[in-house]
């Protein structure tokens, strides 16, 4: 993972470095992807299906990516034009390399590739009218950077008799001999200890003639990419073990491409084949001769926002956002320290209004800024993603143990702490108003709040400079309601009069900041084995033990003074030492035993039930949502939305994203969404996306509307 990033930091450093009229059109150097379109016929002929050509050239050494870019990267996605009537199908990919980058292994294509797209034309056309079809390419090109880049392509046709253009013949010859072939040895997959054994009967293979061969999963979390994949070749055959990926429970199936180079007396052939079911793209609806059809690319929702409307939308997510149970106590708790300080002037009271939302707003854009420069260098990420680390979790669950333990009386950060942020600010307290902000928008990523999902998803397709002005406004509606006490006198006047009142209450506020350490912690099982949990358990136990001893040499001699705050350091070691080794221990065979009716949710799974016509639904959530467990407990897993489901035959897919997941971020993407939850019911064409916020009776009436024939299917 930390390769990854540091990948991905250099992809943007070098971006960086790039003009600002190549930044604004997504336009690599010249030299490094030439793109081009071709067609196979010469003439369209109504109702008779054709093939396009899309050839990239590259530089030497640079890539672009298979479907399946493997450990980062994004694959080459095309958005067409095309006249009324017209549709198109999926890419046709070939057989993809293994390219080793540092610690990383990607899938793609050096050189030249050439992509296949299947069009299908309308039963009748004018002769009279040419045809003209074009689409937009967008990929991203590396080398050890990353570039993305953009190709306007575009062909007249004329309508007549569909009959092959000599001049393309060798390349639409070269595309297909690239794309792997129906299998001729029968696959079997086992397991051998924690790996996984693919055999292959290829009876007759000669050892000797066998010079490599790879595996090549369509699900971009099945395998561990960069591990070695070991060969064998006996008399029974071909066999590869590869090691398992992120998600450690043992596949039933593993749909992909083999690829096997035999030195044969013509010199090396290179063999691809085809296994299980590859994932069908759903060829593109009829658009008009102005509409687009997609094919490949994320399709945009017909929702999606104007960038005033997605502004209001993100103030409105903001302001709810402090009702959230992650925020609340954050909140609650500034509003004592703003009770304590009520005897103070208005100035002094605003200003702490002020120092707390600089401290939201710097956090928000902080946010913001990494996750659209980790996104626009290749990587697969979307709102909350940093609680997709351990160590990240870890971290916030400790800061909050610490938080209640100051809150409970076990220790004060007074003496040198105070004195060092009085020196920073010149006004005491402040620093920590904005640091509270700080905090509150930590505890904040957890929550997606109503309206703050097409917001958030809007802004991470725009450019940076809309991207943070939305999630400014996110920021702004989280401070807007203590900005508002601070800066309303009548407010500050109507606050209680400081009292002991204040010592009982800060001390009961420190039990729900323990609750939400306590379900950070929780989360982190998620994420790591049994000794990754005891570990983190450990650091709580070291959390507690720095807080006594700093406190207690506070009251200690000279020599005593230093050895508990020489205790306490260790202490803070030891737990900054633990929580980064957690990034090291993933979880092991954490098998989800999924609720009755319920199945893991992959985008070969989903696209199998498509393509069978089965009615599906998708919940996309992770263990760190709070708005996602609300829905399971009060809507989904109530037994009327279960019979209904059973009822309808709708297959029901669960997507976690508690750990990073490119498939699921790639679905969350084309709904114009950056986070968790989403929620899709496909029946015949495009799903119907239900609110973030669910009811029993909204579930209910959206499976109402399924045909009743679509039961029998089932």
């Amino acid at each position: 993972m930390i390769a990854r990033l540091l990948l991905l930091l250099a992809c943007l450093g070098f971006a960086s470095s790039l003009g600002p009229s190549q930044a604004q059109g997504l336009r690599p150097p010249a030299d490094l992807v030439r793109a081009s379109l071709a067609a196979e016929p010469q003439a369209v002929a109504g109702g008779t299906p054709f093939t396009l050509a899309v050839t990239m050239t590259l530089k030497p050494g640079w890539h672009v990516y298979w479907r399946n870019p493997g450990d980062s990267g994004l694959p080459p996605e095309i958005t067409w034009t095309l006249p009324a009537g017209f549709g198109t199908g999926g890419l046709r990919w070939p057989a993809p390399h293994r390219i080793p980058i540092a610690t990383l292994m990607n899938y793609g294509y050096e050189g030249e590739v050439t992509l296949l797209v299947p069009v299908s034309p309308p039963p009748s056309l004018d002769p009279a009218e040419p045809v003209r079809l074009a689409g937009k390419l967008t990929y991203l090109v590396c080398e050890t950077e990353c570039i993305p880049g953009s190709a306007d392509l575009s062909l007249t046709l004329p309508v007549g008799k569909a009959t092959p253009d000599p001049a393309n013949a060798a390349l639409f010859a070269r595309a297909r001999a690239a794309l792997p072939v129906a299998p001729v040895w029968p696959q079997r997959l086992s397991r051998e200890g924690d790996r996984i054994r693919l055999d292959f009967a290829a009876s007759g293979l000669k050892p000797d003639s066998i010079k490599s061969a790879a595996y090549f999963p369509y699900g971009e979390t099945a395998i561990d990419n960069a591990a070695e994949q070991t060969l064998s070749v006996d008399d029974q055959g071909l066999h590869l073990t590869l090691a398992r990926g992120d998600d450690k429970t043992f596949p039933g199936s593993l749909p992909g491409v083999l690829t096997v180079e035999e030195e044969t007396g013509n010199g090396v052939v290179r063999l691809a084949f085809a296994y299980g079911d590859e994932p069908a793209a759903v060829p593109s609806a009829m658009p008009s001769a102005s509409t687009p059809a997609s094919s490949g690319a994320p399709s945009q929702p017909a929702d999606q926002p104007t960038l005033l409307a997605a502004i209001g939308l993100a103030l409105l997510g903001g302001l709810i956002l402090n009702l959230m149970p992650c925020v609340f106590p954050v909140l609650s708790i500034k509003v004592l320290g703003l009770v304590r300080q009520s005897g103070e002037s208005l100035g002094r009271v605003r200003l702490h209004g002020l120092a707390y939302t600089a401290g939201v707003l710097a956090s928000f854009l902080g946010l913001a800024g990494l996750l659209i420069g980790l996104k626009g260098g290749g990587a697969s990420l979307g709102w909350g993603f940093q609680l997709q680390s351990p160590p990240v979790v870890a971290g916030l669950a400790y800061l909050l143990v610490a938080v209640g333990l100051s809150l409970s009386g076990v220790f004060s950060l007074g003496g040198r702490f105070a004195g060092i942020g009085d020196g920073l600010t010149r006004r005491a307290g402040l620093s920590g108003s904005f640091f509270t902000g700080v905090l509150a928008t930590l505890v904040a990523t957890p929550c997606t709040a109503p309206f703050m999902g097409a917001a958030v998803g809007f802004a991470l397709t725009q450019g940076p400079a809309v991207a943070l002005a939305v999630f400014a406004a996110l920021g702004l509606g989280l401070s807007l309601p203590f900005l508002a006490l601070t800066l309303w006198p009548g407010a500050v006047r109507i606050l209680p009069r400081p009292g002991a009142w204040m010592e009982t209450l800060k001390q009961a506020l420190a039990f729900p900041v323990y609750a939400t350490a306590a379900w950070l912690i929780w989360v982190l099982a998620q994420q790591v084995d049994a000794r990754g949990l005891f570990a983190a358990l450990i650091g709580v136990v070291l959390v507690g033990f720095a807080a006594w001893a700093w406190e207690r040499s506070r009251n200690a001699t000279p020599l005593g003074e230093r050895i508990f705050q020489g205790l306490a350091g260790l202490a803070v070691i030891a737990v900054v030492t633990l929580g980064f080794g957690l990034s090291q221990q993933p979880a092991l065979s954490t098998a989800q035993a999924a609720s009755e009716g319920t199945e893991p949710f992959s985008r070969t799974r989903l696209d199998t039930l498509r393509d069978a016509r089965r009615p599906v639904f998708v919940n996309l959530t992770a263990a760190w949502c709070i708005t996602c467990a609300v829905n399971e407990t009060t809507s989904l897993s109530r037994p009327s939305v279960q019979a209904a489901m059973r009822a309808k035959g709708v297959t029901y897919l669960k997507g976690d994203w508690t750990n990073q997941n490119p498939e699921i971020t790639r679905l969350l993407e084309e709904h114009g969404r950056s986070g968790v939850p989403l929620y899709l019911l496909y029946t015949q064409g495009e799903p119907q996306v239900l609110p973030q916020i669910l009811t029993e009776g909204t579930v209910l009436d959206a499976l109402s509307a399924i045909p009743d024939r679509t039961a029998a299917v089932r």
